[in-house]
């Protein structure tokens, strides 16, 4: 598909009464939205298909679900850190900020740098934005060790005081996230949590407790990475 036949498309699909109920269900506010919700973006993007410079132009277009789009159809490996912060200063809600850090910025070879960078932002959803990558890159990234993903500790507790529900929520995701990579970062995850539960702070005692409400069952799930070290035959 050309870029005008994706524009033609999206304009015939589009339903504004998805726009009022997705703010009004999931809290999502966007602008020069057509009303498409993600799923059908994820269809689209299939057929389509990776392509960076349809991608870049889809973004440029202004249109919200075009930008999702461009979050889906753009490589990884070909992101730069210009464009990396061209976009994230365009981020007006969790959902858009989402779709980029975990499908694109957290399989880039700048998302360490990111994490550091913009965990330190003050706009909501830039700082949200360092925070998805840190909880997508647990995920993303299956073969570092443990030291790697200690380092952000201290991250998560200098900012688990923001009382921001979009950034608060993240960073309960990334210190869960973080747990969830095997037995011994749970361990230390739940140590986190339990240290945050100490800070006189609403929001740090809701990331720690939410976290210690999940890292604490039995059932919670493992993903045992390094496989070579937490999956040994």
């Amino acid at each position: 598909m050309t870029y005008s036949e994706i524009i033609e498309h999206l304009y015939e699909i589009k339903d504004p009464e998805k726009v009022i109920f997705k703010e009004k269900k999931f809290g999502i506010i966007s602008n020069n939205s057509l009303g498409i919700y993600h799923k059908e973006l994820k269809v689209i993007a299939k057929d389509i298909g990776r392509d960076n410079t349809l991608a870049i132009q889809l973004f440029d277009s202004g249109i919200y679900e075009a930008r999702l789009l461009c979050s889906k159809l753009f490589q990884p490996k070909d992101i730069t850190e210009p464009l990396m912060e061209k976009w994230v200063k365009t981020f007006e809600n969790w959902e858009i900020c989402d779709s980029f850090c975990m499908g694109l910025f957290a399989k880039s070879e700048f998302a360490l740098t990111k994490i550091l960078e913009w965990t330190e932002r003050t706009p909501e959803f830039e700082k949200r934005a360092g925070f998805t990558i840190m909880a997508s890159y647990c995920m993303a990234d299956k073969k570092s060790t443990n030291d790697l993903f200690e380092q952000f500790f201290p991250i998560l507790k200098r900012e688990c005081t923001d009382e921001r529900l979009y950034v608060k929520k993240a960073v309960n995701w990334a210190l869960r996230s973080i747990g969830k990579r095997n037995i011994d970062l749970r361990k230390k995850a739940i140590e986190v949590a339990k240290e945050m539960l100490a800070i006189e702070s609403s929001a740090a005692k809701w990331i720690a407790k939410n976290a210690l409400n999940e890292l604490q069952k039995d059932t919670v799930r493992s993903s045992d990475y390094p496989r070579a070290v937490y999956r040994k035959p």
